[in-house]
Order: structure tokens, then C-alpha cells, then sequence
């Protein structure tokens, strides 16, 4: 038996597939509980149509995606964060306050940086688009 392999490495198997269902629920209860997880996914849907219809580069959508990705990253840990702070109490405690402050903040500089970088990206074909400036 290989190292790390369980016996009837079909249990393994299984274990696998559940833990990518629990990670989807996770991304389900996301979308369903969060609006501004909603916002981001159709954020996330314009920027990947504009993608395709500017015909951007390799490297541009290298850009957009690890953008994008950073925003979800910063979402998810941000809820996560939330419900279990939520958890531990839902009175008013100064500390849990801090902690969540913090994590929007974390979710609202990632935000701005995709946008900077979409911009960045974007701009130069809505402006060539309209031919406000030579290609």
C-alpha cells in the first residue's frame, strides 16, 4: 500500500468527493447568503464576457483571474469569519467587531485592486472601441 493510502482505497475516494461536495456547499451557502458574493459573481461574469468580446491577452486574463480569484478568496474567508464570530456570540463585543471590520476591509481592498486592474486592462479597448484614441 502507497503512503498516505488508506485500506480499500475506495474510502478514499469517497472521502475526496465528499470534501469537494462540502466545498461547494460552502460556495452555495456563499452566494445564497451573502449579497455582496452575489455582486461579485456577476462582477465576475462581465469582466469574463468583456474578456472575450476585447479579445484580451494570455496575460491580461492571467490578471483578471488571479484579481477575481483574490476577491472570492477574500469573500469566503470574510463569511467564514463572520458565522463563526457569529457563533461565538451575537451580542455586541468590541473585539469580534474589530475582527470583522478587518476582514471587509481585506474584501474591499481586493475589490478595488480588480477594478484598478480591470481598468487598467479595460480601458484602452473601450477607448480604442470608440476611437478616442489611435490603436
Amino acid at each position: 500500500m502507497a503512503e498516505g493510502e488508506r485500506e480499500g482505497g475506495v474510502n478514499e475516494v469517497q472521502s475526496r468527493v465528499e470534501a469537494f461536495k462540502n466545498a461547494l456547499n460552502g460556495g452555495k451557502l456563499l452566494l445564497l447568503t451573502q449579497p455582496h458574493a452575489r455582486i461579485h459573481a456577476l462582477a465576475a461574469l462581465g469582466v469574463s464576457c468583456l474578456g472575450f468580446v476585447c479579445g484580451v491577452t494570455a496575460i491580461e486574463w492571467a490578471l483578471l483571474i488571479l484579481s477575481m480569484t483574490l476577491v472570492w478568496v477574500t469573500e469566503a474567508l470574510n463569511t467564514g469569519l463572520e458565522f463563526l464570530a457569529d457563533e461565538v456570540s451575537l451580542d455586541w463585543r468590541e473585539r469580534i467587531k474589530h475582527a470583522k471590520d478587518v476582514s471587509a476591509f481585506a474584501v474591499l481592498i481586493a475589490a478595488i485592486g480588480a477594478a484598478m486592474i480591470g481598468a487598467l486592462i479595460f480601458v484602452p479597448y473601450i477607448l480604442r472601441f470608440f476611437k478616442v484614441t489611435d490603436p
